[in-house]
């Protein structure tokens, strides 16, 4: 599979060989394969291709067949989805680990986990953090919510101005619940939260914890604005971990989460729309890459998570639109044995997922892309009117290190008399 730096895609045609979601395809009939899977499996949207068709003028912009974030409406009748985090709990520059956000044309706006690394991803998509307020997590794996605190902190400072709403499965004991973690996890950022009091907007800087039973079988954890959001058991490491349907406007896509094939996805999967599921690393490249012992690499690849040749018996049963594997490192050395391993079992629609893909869902197609983002991008306006820090709220220095203080106030005064004329302010120097 390809990947985006800044604002380059690239796509390989080789006269050797077509690449199609990470799979090099030999010339011949298996090319002709390979065209009808990117039209299929890829992307090449029924309307996007009849503009193609159109003659190219000098002046005005032609189709695009990429993604840039703000530059799209999204209509009433309509989802896009987008890949924040595809890989592996190592995190690397070209995977983070799993993050899915789904956007639909009500402008309500979904995070499905938040694992390592995808706090950078979510940045580079510039939607105001106030849309950003709605977590739903699989598990407490660090891959699945490595980058909450990201989420929540930087979030709060680049301008969610109301607390973080999280969903979450309950454990088995109430020490492996979500909310017990993230109870921990706001206690461990006792000095990081201290410390901005009374310096920004204080508002976004509360968590509120939705922790619901692990055990429910398509039980309904959210309802609101038309939209319904469903959890079932998945099979994962310990009991705890969940799979989640959203349901809107007819529409049902179903992220999986991490889990081994079981009954509740066969059962609450079925014809959704989207379906998105793991598709762990081949074993032998467990072995190869990540130097596991033969023993390791079956237990992790085949029985605690889903071999690609699982996951395309499991798509072959509930038999979605389009199929949506991640989980795994998507190199072009290592995503062949996905590839071939989900199609010995299943032969429907399939993107083998990296990071910032995109799909928009429509009742008529499903178009697939990829993103190109800004590398330098800052944070996007708030949507609303800023509020002032109370400076009463402050938590002072102790008078031996406020006594370690340079005497800089003359150089400080100028940034303060430039402000203050600036915006017509009376602003003082502690």
């Amino acid at each position: 599979m390809f990947g985006i730096r800044s604002w380059h895609l690239s796509l390989g045609l080789f006269a050797a060989g077509l690449m199609v979601g990470g799979w090099l395809v030999a010339n011949g009939d298996r090319v002709s394969t390979a065209m009808r899977e990117i039209r299929a499996s890829f992307g090449v949207s029924t309307a996007y291709a009849q503009e193609a068709k159109a003659k190219p003028s000098p002046v005005k912009a032609s189709a695009r067949n990429f993604y840039a974030p703000n530059s799209e409406d999204l209509g009433p009748d309509e989802i896009r989805l987008i890949a924040c985090g595809t890989g592996m709990p190592t995190a690397r520059p070209k995977q983070a680990a799993s993050c899915w956000l789904f956007e639909l044309g009500n402008g309500d706006k979904f995070l499905f986990d938040v694992g390592t690394g995808s706090a950078e991803r979510i940045a580079a998509l510039q939607i105001p953090y106030n849309y950003l307020d709605k977590l739903f997590l699989s598990h407490l794996h660090t891959d699945h919510f490595g980058d909450l605190d990201a989420l929540f902190v930087g979030g709060a400072l680049a301008g969610r101005q109301k607390p973080l709403r999280v969903w979450g499965p309950s454990g088995e004991t109430p020490e492996r619940g979500t909310k017990y973690a993230l109870e921990h996890l706001r206690k461990a950022l006792t000095w990081d939260l201290d410390g901005r009091k009374g310096l920004t907007d204080p508002r976004g800087y509360f968590l509120d914890v939705t922790e619901f039973d692990y055990r429910g079988k398509n039980q309904v954890v959210y309802q609101e604005n038309g939209v319904t959001i469903r959890s079932f058991p998945a099979i994962h490491s310990l009991d705890g971990p969940v799979s989640f349907s959203l349901e809107w406007n007819g529409f049902k896509v179903v992220f999986g989460g991490d889990t081994y094939p079981n009954k509740w996805f066969d059962e609450y999967a079925k014809d959704a729309d989207l379906a998105i599921h793991e598709a762990f690393i081949a074993v032998p490249d467990m072995i190869k890459k990540f130097k596991f012992t033969p023993q390791s690499a079956l237990l992790v690849g085949t029985q605690i998570h889903t071999a690609p040749e699982a996951f395309g018996k499991v798509m072959s049963r509930i038999k979605p639109r389009m199929a949506v594997a991640y989980h795994f490192f998507n190199d072009y050395d290592t995503s062949p044995a996905i590839y071939e391993g989900i199609r010995t079992t299943y032969d429907g629609p399939l993107s083998l997922a990296i990071d910032y893909m995109v799909w928009n869902i429509t009742k008529d197609d499903i178009r697939v892309r990829m993103a190109a983002v800004d590398e330098d991008v800052w944070p996007p306006q708030a949507t609303e009117k800023p509020q002032l820090p109370d400076l009463s709220s402050r938590i002072p220095y102790t008078a031996e290190i406020a006594g370690g203080r340079l005497d800089v106030k003359a150089e400080n005064q100028i940034i303060y008399d430039a402000i203050n004329k600036q915006y017509g302010l009376n602003e003082k120097q502690d």
